[in-house]
């Protein structure tokens, strides 16, 4: 059931590519328009890469779908250029509360400290998230979006691949350098390509309804173990702008899916949980999910990335959020292959850095999912035990599972060039940075991940020797001033230390003095020319 209308709708034209004799070839081609593929040719075109992106529908608005994104996909989409209006419709929220019964077992704060631009999370229908990415890649000038082109054949080459397209107008060729597969859990790339998931399925069904309505919820997230208004079961509760509220009801493993979507059905269960029934339906869907992923994320010049790569159980926010940070991790290593900065080798390393944070999210959500929905005597008796335990004992409240939200992956990566130094504070080897409030050399206020956006950069901290020499060095006490100490202590930073930072602005390498043959070694190395790689 779907009572949502078509929010935005975009019309087909016809390309010059339909009327060559021969198929024109670009350096990069991206099928679906989803936030994934979406993020990947913004950031592919922000760095000076032609995109095409392909796209078999022309519309946005079907169903609110993901809602919640995290803090380090909003400083994603932040350097992107489409923050701004997600932040200005979402709902910000960091308070989460999960409940047993009527009680409240504990609550928990996901940003507790100051000295972030970037809240920890926010809830936004999915369709305003690629509304403003839609209309940030209109403003690139090497960006070209092909509504209602349907990719229908996939053919390999060693120097590329070509893509059969077909349109209302009918049928054309395309080659590509590189191929970007985005288009979904159920990718027709990947069929074309006959790659198997792998991995396991849940039969327990789930109740997805977006509600419309006036309510006194605050903007949590609160989640349920068996409510009394829906005994036996869990629930969970979002709030979403337009006075929309999401809603997750467990139905069992013998739900009828169909059954459970009409109206004499929600409505009831609704009610039940609301305690009245002034409220309308904006979207329903019953579903199960799965925890697989594909064993390689690369196939020749074939990228898969976000849900055509890897799929996981909605508890915890993990799937839009890590397929924005596979776009991410790829976008500028293409960049660098493609304008001959770094050997075709270097894709490699998004495959071993993005596989394994699909297992570190298949292995959160998995876990999740066997504790909210227990499937055997064993673990309901655990689950229970659990949460008789978290009323009184601090240590199950963390054993107590409702979903792990999403976090950025730190990457052990052949990349990062490892400490020789101990560090304390929250930057972490191969993570991305945390961010930090400071000032730029004319005193005007400015954020350390702003400043730093998507190149490689070196900073350093200013002390009396010369400072390091590279192709872009911020230095703290100079370029930047660490106003209120938030760089300082998130980094352990003391004059002379030196970071390098990589295009996605996860850390490289650190040094508490740095000899310039260290900073190149580790640069070389971060782009693919370094121990580990062929």
């Amino acid at each position: 059931m779907n009572t949502r209308k078509i929010l935005y709708q975009y019309g087909y034209r016809r390309c010059l590519d339909q009327d060559r004799s021969s198929p024109a070839r670009h350096p990069v081609v991206v099928v679906g328009a989803g936030p994934v593929g979406l993020c990947t040719a913004i950031d592919l075109a922000q760095r000076g890469v032609p995109v095409v992106l392909l796209d078999d529908a022309d519309r946005i608005g079907e169903g609110s779908r993901g809602i919640c994104y995290a803090k380090r996909t909003l400083e994603i989409l932040d350097r992107l250029g489409a923050a701004d209006p997600c932040l200005e419709k979402g709902v910000t929220w960091k308070i989460g509360k999960v409940f047993q019964r009527n009680d409240l077992l504990y609550a928990f704060d996901l940003l507790p400290e100051d000295g972030h631009k970037m809240p920890a999370f926010i809830n936004l229908q999915q369709y305003y998230l690629e509304h403003a990415l839609v209309e940030r890649a209109a403003a690139l000038p090497n960006l070209e979006i092909r509504w209602r082109n349907k990719v229908v054949g996939l053919k390999h080459r060693n120097d590329g691949a070509t893509l059969t397209v077909e349109t209302p107008e009918g049928r054309y060729d395309l080659d590509a350098d590189w191929v970007v597969a985005a288009d979904g859990a159920r990718s027709a790339l990947r069929g074309m390509l006959g790659l198997p998931f792998q991995g396991e399925a849940f039969e327990d069904r789930f109740l997805i309804a977006d509600v419309k309505m006036k309510g006194d919820f605050p903007p949590e997230r609160w989640f349920w173990f068996d409510p009394p208004f829906h005994e036996g079961h869990s629930a969970l509760l979002h709030k979403q702008p337009d006075d929309v509220w999401r809603i997750d009801l467990q139905l069992g493993r013998d739900a009828d899916a169909k059954a459970e979507q009409m109206p004499e059905r929600v409505i009831p269960r609704l009610r039940q949980m609301l305690g009245h029934d002034d409220f309308s339906l904006e979207w329903v869907s019953v579903y199960t999910f799965q925890c697989r992923r594909l064993e390689r994320f690369v196939h020749g010049r074939v990228v898969f990335v976000g849900d055509a790569a890897h799929q996981v159980s909605p508890f915890g926010a993990r799937g839009a959020n890590s397929g924005i940070q596979d776009a991410e991790n790829l976008a500028w290593k293409l960049a660098f292959v493609l304008k001959g900065e770094a050997p075709e080798s270097l894709i490699a390393s998004y495959d071993l850095e993005r596989s394994a944070a699909a297992d570190e999210n298949i292995g959160h959500s998995t876990r999740s999912t066997d504790f909210i929905a227990p499937r055997s005597a064993q673990e309901l008796r655990f689950r229970d035990a659990t949460l008789a335990l978290a009323r009184h004992a601090p240590f199950a409240k963390r054993m107590v599972n409702s979903g792990r939200l999403s976090m950025p992956s730190t990457y052990d990566s052949p990349l990062s060039t490892p400490d020789t130094d101990r560090w304390s504070g929250s930057a972490h080897l191969g993570a991305p940075l945390p961010d930090a409030p400071m000032r730029d050399h004319s005193g005007q206020p400015i954020w350390l991940l702003d400043a730093i956006g998507g190149e490689e950069t070196i900073l350093h901290v200013q002390n009396e020797a010369q400072p390091p020499v590279g192709s872009r060095v911020l230095i703290i006490g100079k370029d930047l001033v660490d106003e209120h100490g938030f760089f300082t202590q998130r980094f352990d930073a003391h004059p002379g230390s030196t970071y390098l930072v990589r295009p996605d602005q996860h850390l490289a390498a650190r040094w508490r003095h740095a000899a310039p043959s260290l900073i190149e070694e580790a640069s070389r190395r971060l782009r693919g020319f370094g121990e580990g790689h062929a």
